[in-house]
């Protein structure tokens, strides 16, 4: 075997290693971790609906009620924020192995994204097909394209994490930045809102953001039924690659010196 395709089935078996761990022991091993993987997201879609339904008297969007409209966008937002603040401090938690053996780091990186996003999406489909029983217009076969739209999000978080994950290892008030954040940046993609409501001065920027371009296509899908793949689809694919090739270049360049620091 040449020594490329070598590094690659150990790679493919420390992946798999890494994901049952992460798995495992931060979610499916203890109760907590599981609850919070799982009803946290329906805790606070149950907050938000009370608030925007109750409080600020908020109706139905794009023909659904309110909460079908929030369920489809904040349970993906929630797995993709999750899964780069695990990821951005996972490098430290593998530094005994990182000292001792030589193997890509970046592995590490990928398993915490997987493992995350993979639970979080069992819950949406759960979630989703539990809306749907209890009357509320979801298209599950929606779902058929929902699942390469989490994959063009998994490429993004993961570059996202892989540079966040390189730089934590360093600057360690990074996880700290982190949070406030991805909060600023949940009030600013239309996730409890449509985009029409956005004053038309300040749309364009809120449609830049590429989480915008995957809530848009998420209730496309499952909302109104709408499975055609568009143009816009190979666009955020392309910026979803060009975030994963700067942060791995950025992860492969730091990462020799890992082992200093963790």
């Amino acid at each position: 075997m040449n020594e490329p395709g070598a590094r690659g089935v150990v790679a493919r078996a420390l992946f798999v290693q890494f994901f049952r761990r992460e798995a495992t022991t931060r979610y499916l091993g203890s109760v907590t971790g599981l609850a919070w993987a799982l009803v946290h997201p329906i805790a606070l879609l149950a907050v938000y609906h009370f608030v925007f339904t109750s409080i600020f008297r908020a109706t139905g969007f794009a023909g659904s009620s309110f909460l079908a409209f929030v369920a489809v966008a904040l349970w993906p937002w929630l797995a993709a924020q999750e899964a780069i603040q695990r990821a951005a401090v996972c490098v430290p938690g593998y530094g005994g192995l990182i000292r001792k053996v030589a193997f890509p780091h970046e592995v590490v990186v990928y398993a915490s994204v997987a493992a995350t996003l993979a639970l979080h999406f069992v819950g949406y489909a759960v979630v989703l097909g539990v809306l749907r029983a209890i009357g509320e217009p979801i298209h599950l076969e929606g779902l058929l394209l929902a699942i390469p739209l989490w994959v063009v999000m998994a490429i993004a978080v993961a570059g996202i994490a892989l540079a966040l994950a390189s730089l934590q290892v360093f600057v360690r008030d990074v996880e700290h930045v982190l949070m406030p954040v991805l909060m600023m940046l949940m009030y600013l993609t239309p996730i409890l809102y449509p985009l029409t409501l956005v004053p038309e001065r300040l749309r364009g920027w809120v449609a830049a953001n590429p989480f915008t371009w995957l809530v848009a296509r998420l209730r496309a899908a499952l909302l109104e039924g709408r499975l055609a793949f568009e143009f816009g689809d190979l666009a955020a694919l392309a910026v979803a690659l060009a975030l994963f090739a700067a942060g791995r270049w950025m992860f492969v360049r730091l990462s020799p010196h890992f082992e200093d620091f963790v």
